[in-house]
């Protein structure tokens, strides 16, 4: 009787450790998963701050541009300059982001952007613009084959004349009629951040 107690004994601690060791597993499994998920949520929230940062970057490239166009003459600025990464048409049949599904519309080839060194980016950052004028065609804007998106006509100098135009004191600031430019800017960053900025400007 004695001997079969002792056997029995010892096939229960044997179950018991087996027992043990699931369980010891089990959580390790846990511990990894656990750690694995906070890994992620780090990476994650590390790779929002770069594309947000990317994003305030990419003003520079938008400062830029508007300075080149402000700079420019208008014969320049009524025909294409690929050298400038200027055009005076909308290219609407071109992709500027890279995601559109048409394959019918080429993708923008941005290494012929044109790249912002002065005032340089912050390291670790390339900035890229390139300028469409929003024309169906080329010319003046005001010429009908141009087909411009122009801005509103000018204002009057009366005090309620100020259709179009801002108002200072009593009487409105007369703007000329002009075009409106897209300016897309590219920001590459740290981690392989990739960021798009699109603003309109007259």
């Amino acid at each position: 009787m004695g001997g079969l107690r002792i056997r029995a004994r010892r096939a229960q601690e044997g179950v018991v450790l087996f027992i043990a060791l699931i369980v010891l597993v089990a959580m390790s499994l846990a511990g990894l998963a656990l750690m694995r998920s906070v890994d992620t949520g780090a990476l994650i929230s590390a790779n929002l701050g770069f594309k947000q940062s990317s994003l305030a970057v990419g003003d520079l490239g938008a400062e830029v541009a508007r300075t080149w166009l402000m700079s420019a003459s208008s014969t320049t600025l009524e025909n294409d300059s690929p050298g400038d990464a200027y055009y005076a048409t909308f290219q609407s049949g071109l992709d500027l982001l890279g995601n559109d599904p048409d394959t019918s519309k080429p993708d923008y080839n941005w290494s012929s952007a044109k790249e912002v060194t002065a005032p340089a980016p912050p390291a670790g950052y390339t900035v890229r613009y390139v300028i469409h004028r929003l024309c169906g065609g080329t010319g003046k804007p005001t010429d009908a084959t141009a087909n411009c998106v122009t801005a509103a006509a000018t204002g009057t100098t009366t005090q309620s004349g100020t259709k179009g135009a801002a108002a200072y004191g009593t009487y409105a600031i007369s703007t000329t009629t002009n075009a409106f430019y897209r300016i897309t800017v590219q920001v590459t960053g740290p981690r392989n951040a990739l960021s798009y900025v699109q603003t309109t400007v007259f």
